[in-house]
């Protein structure tokens, strides 16, 4: 390890030293540690880093002025729909997203490096419950898809196939969420099929290009976003396992919607029939103001544009269907072949451009006192998974029902919007319709038959085991021609009443 004076020299050089404010007032542990931490920053990036950050936050907000000229939907015939399609081409989709499946050809690669914060927990939000009575977390229904997947495929095709799970996480999120999974026994996953990899650290930045300290022996550090997937998935060989597995299309997800269709088939199928090396799914965007990034075109490349980048004007273009013409809203949801992948990290990753997060960041002041600043006071600099489709060679966009696929969770239930209780409603209303869809009926306590479109919170809970249904299919056994009282819970052992 460098001595202190090796490692002050190098953050002298790049303006830095107050790292080391502290240094000599530490016991030899918390010393050895920090000393480590800084050796392991090299000085030029670090330099280039905090100036990098600083510059950028300093930018003025908002779109740039040039982009109303330059922005395109994307082209009609690089756009699927579930809604606008026949049955015919759905189930050809699905055919082959299933034929690849059953070949071992595809991987669902998490985004989970985040933490709850704003959920307000210390965990990572893929161990939260939203209160299903099954008690299950996101972790849980997500693992419980791949082996249901898994399952549907083999079915099909007379075969035992695997979908490899691969998680990102980071120095927030990997020891929690790998204590959590072997306590759960990895939800019955064979656990050489379940990849945890760490995503990279950075320095959080003051307004003035410092980087910051949390604790005296401690620099405030932030995951790189989750477009820091590219530098991961090198410095950890993930390609290479893919590689030896003979994966050839990936499904990248992030970890907080509800709803996500892990390994997705209908996806898989539709991109893999287009020919495409990279694909997004997208919703139909609810209102031109909702806060949500939009993928279309500009200067005739696929990417998404952030909402805070389009006007109010822009945003409320009509197409001559009278829809949103900037409508396909992005849910963090891709597809892309792990050839292009390969690509990204040996040739594109160095092109990406970080966004900057102004954020609230604890520190410690001059005289070693920590304080929990008011308002936003530090940087993070950030890349986006998304900022990759630009270099794709053929991009797709998958429009989806939101009902069905997107519900995201990422406040507190003091919001109104992205909540435990929006995201349980969501699942659960999604549950009540496949169970009307499947001939079951729901009486309230006073036998009166209930409603059959449910608006917000769904009037009977009826909870679903993803080992039992993956997106409604097979429920008719268990349903058909059946009178309920809720709450009920189907899963692998059957229907069961639950006490009200």
């Amino acid at each position: 390890m460098a001595s202190e004076q090796d490692v002050r020299a190098r953050l002298q050089r790049v303006g830095q030293e107050h790292l080391l404010r502290f240094c000599a007032e530490l016991e030899p542990g918390p010393r050895a540690t920090l000393l480590a931490e800084l050796e392991s920053l090299e000085p030029e990036a670090l330099r280039e880093h905090c100036q990098r950050a600083a510059a950028a936050c300093a930018r003025p907000p908002g779109p740039p002025p040039d982009l109303a000229t330059r922005l395109r939907p994307l082209p009609p015939e690089r756009v699927g729909s579930v809604s606008r399609s026949d049955s015919e081409r759905r189930r050809l989709w699905e055919e082959e997203g299933f034929r690849q499946i059953a070949l071992n050809k595809v991987a669902v690669l998490l985004l989970a490096g985040g933490q709850g914060t704003r959920l307000g927990v210390t965990y990572p939000k893929g161990m939260y419950q939203v209160g299903l009575p099954s008690g299950k977390t996101l972790y849980q229904l997500q693992a419980e898809r791949i082996r249901r997947v898994e399952q549907l495929a083999g079915e099909r095709h007379g075969v035992r196939c695997t979908v490899p799970w691969y998680i990102m996480t980071s120095e927030f999120t990997l020891g929690p969420t790998a204590k959590f999974f072997k306590q759960h026994d990895f939800f019955r996953l064979d656990p050489d099929n379940v990849v945890l990899f760490e995503q990279r650290m950075l320095p959080v930045v003051t307004f003035d290009g410092k980087a910051i300290l949390e604790r005296k022996d401690k620099v405030a550090m932030a995951p790189d976003g989750n477009g820091g997937l590219y530098c991961a998935l090198a410095e950890h060989q993930i390609l290479e396992d893919m590689e030896r597995r003979g994966i050839e299309s990936v499904h990248v997800y992030c970890v907080d919607n509800i709803l996500v269709r892990l390994a997705d088939p209908v996806f898989i199928g539709f991109c893999v029939l287009q020919g495409a090396d990279c694909g997004a799914k997208v919703v139909e965007k609810a209102h031109p103001e909702e806060p949500v990034g939009v993928v279309c075109q500009v200067d005739g490349v696929p990417q998404v544009v952030e909402y805070s980048e389009i006007s109010p004007e822009i945003a409320s273009l009509r197409a001559p269907d009278g829809g949103l013409l900037y409508n396909a809203g992005s849910i963090c949801n891709h597809f892309f072949t792990r050839s292009f992948l390969q690509e990204v990290t040996r040739k594109f990753e160095p092109l990406l451009k970080p966004h900057v997060a102004v954020k609230k960041v604890p520190y410690v002041d001059e005289e070693g006192n920590l304080v929990r600043p008011p308002k936003p006071n530090g940087i993070k600099m950030e890349k986006f998974v998304f900022d990759v489709f630009q270099f794709a060679k053929n991009f797709v966009a998958f429009e989806v029902l939101r009902d069905e696929e997107f519900s995201p969770l990422k406040n507190a239930d003091s919001a109104d919007r992205d909540s435990p209780t929006t995201a349980r409603q969501a699942l659960l209303a999604q549950h009540y319709r496949w169970a009307l869809k499947a001939g079951a009926r729901f009486v309230g306590a006073q036998g009166a038959r209930l409603p059959e479109l449910p608006s917000g919170e769904p009037p009977a809970v009826f909870e679903i085991s993803p080992l039992v249904s993956y997106c409604g299919e097979g429920l008719e056994v268990y349903l058909q021609g059946r009178e309920f009282q809720s709450p009920v819970i189907l899963d692998e052992n059957g229907v069961r009443a639950l006490d009200p």
